[in-house]
């Protein structure tokens, strides 16, 4: 297993909620998840990268994008 990059982000409770929308909150910070078929990045075709919205940091790029199906 990767080792996980060695970076730190502090903000409070309160700032990470003026940072994110209220469903980014949800799933970032309370462990929620999306109701199925909700995220408008299952329809995303566009080539590039795909960002955290809580860190920046790259997550993946979209020529390795899984499409499960479901």
């Amino acid at each position: 297993m990767a080792t996980p990059p060695d970076f730190a982000i502090t903000k409070r409770d309160d700032e990470w909620q003026e940072t994110l929308s209220p469903s980014q909150y949800k799933v970032l910070r309370c462990h929620g998840t999306e109701m199925p078929g909700s995220s408008a990045l299952n329809f995303e075709k566009r080539t590039g990268r795909f960002m955290c919205a809580g860190c920046g940091q790259a997550l993946f790029t979209s020529d390795t994008k899984f499409d499960s199906g479901t």
